[in-house]
């Protein structure tokens, strides 16, 4: 086979890049591992910036995104038993975030593809990646239901998150690895039951961080802060309740809503940057380049405005035969990469407990919480970086 792109990895950075390079007439061929019922029932992050809303509504791919959705105009940081909300209308001339399951995504994306007649190759094994360095040709290969297959193309986007095989293809002393491990984890479940707050509620309290959001009008997402090494089965529901119940109560009549637990899973918390992101003819997008802690909902924003780069780039070099974007693909990435990590971090560390705090730091992160929801200035930087800092 022979294409222009070869897409390695159908997540929202493989398969926004495939749409938005389809929209300019560019040819690729995207390779999952993966089946498709996999990809789009896989239960991953749900919030969406600003500019992530706008860019899926005008490429024709956020119809059902309009009809479903749940749009925010801010989020409350609940500590002392107080709330406070950050206005994201006022604070940012009116921009929101959105509610709309990943997986909802990627279901919109792969339809939209499969119904304009592009290629997806599911299922694919024992994939490598070859031939990348700079004046080679580069090649794809992988086993389609059992037969050995290949794809040659001009350049290799490299969309296939944090364990996929394109960033340790690199030669080794090319990429710097920047990482920071947290002590702690999120516990996630899926509730059914509506949501306890019309937006997202984060709560710091002395037993622990917790998360209110939600998937649709019936289903409750929520997150506890529990040791990273934690063993799931410590956590039967009951406990589950009673925890959120702690960590989340408030003065007045709030009350936390609850019903049956169909989902839960326990995922480790990790700041990681590779620096660059791209050698000779392979570009990284997406968790292959960087992971971000998910406290500041981040991941999925940041692969979609990877490829928005990357998609950029190759129109350049297929428009003009001019490489200058191509070459500048990485530093332009991580200039937002690592603002994006630095929001993330700043909002991880303000709200969880560290096993190393003592007195003085519960009392410095309730001084800094205070600060931020009585300062105009502190809360329209936190507004700006939730929403979404500028692409360009």
């Amino acid at each position: 086979m022979r294409t222009q792109i070869g897409i390695v990895g159908a997540g929202p950075a493989g398969l926004v890049l495939a749409h938005l390079l389809h929209l300019q007439g560019i040819e690729s061929i995207v390779d999952e591992t993966r089946s498709r019922k996999y990809i789009e029932e896989r239960v991953r992050a749900g919030l969406l910036e600003q500019g992530t809303v706008d860019l899926l509504v005008e490429t024709g791919v956020g119809e059902r995104l309009k009809r479903e959705c749940l749009t925010h105009h801010g989020i409350e940081l609940r500590f002392n038993r107080r709330g406070h909300r950050i206005d994201f209308d006022d604070l940012t001339g009116g921009k929101t975030v959105t509610i709309y399951a990943q997986q909802e995504v990627i279901k919109d994306l792969v339809r939209a593809r499969l119904e304009a007649g592009l290629p997806i190759i599911f299922e694919a094994s024992e994939v490598s990646v070859r031939g990348f360095e700079k004046n080679a040709n580069p090649t794809i290969r992988f086993l389609a239901a059992g037969e050995p297959r290949e794809i040659q193309c001009d350049y290799i986007a490299g969309c296939d998150g944090f364990h996929g095989i394109c960033r340790p293809s690199v030669p080794a002393g090319v990429i710097t690895e920047f990482e920071r491990l947290y002590p702690f984890g999120w516990l996630g479940i899926l509730a059914e039951a509506p949501p306890s707050s019309d937006e997202l509620v984060y709560n710091y309290s002395d037993r622990g961080f917790a998360l209110l959001t939600m998937r649709t009008r019936e289903i409750s997402r929520l997150y506890l802060q529990v040791p990273f090494d934690e063993d799931i089965e410590n956590w039967p529901d009951d406990r589950i309740w009673t925890e959120l119940r702690l960590r989340t109560a408030a003065d007045g009549n709030w009350k936390l809503s609850e019903g049956p637990i169909f989902q839960k899973n326990i995922a480790g918390m990790r700041s990681y940057v590779v620096e660059p992101m791209q050698y000779g003819k392979m570009l990284l997008a997406g968790d292959a380049a960087h992971i971000v802690p998910p406290t500041g909902a981040k991941g999925l924003n940041l692969a979609v405005a990877d490829v928005r780069i990357m998609a950029k780039a190759f129109a350049e070099f297929y428009g003009t035969g001019k490489t200058h974007l191509l070459e500048r693909y990485s530093a332009t990435c991580l200039r937002r990469v690592w603002k994006a990590q630095r929001f993330s971090w700043w909002m991880t560390s303000m709200l969880h407990r560290f096993d190393t705090d003592n007195a003085f730091d519960r009392r410095r992160q309730i001084a800094e919480l205070d600060y931020v929801t009585s300062s105009r200035a502190a809360m329209t930087t936190l507004a700006e970086n939730y929403v979404g800092l500028p692409w360009d």
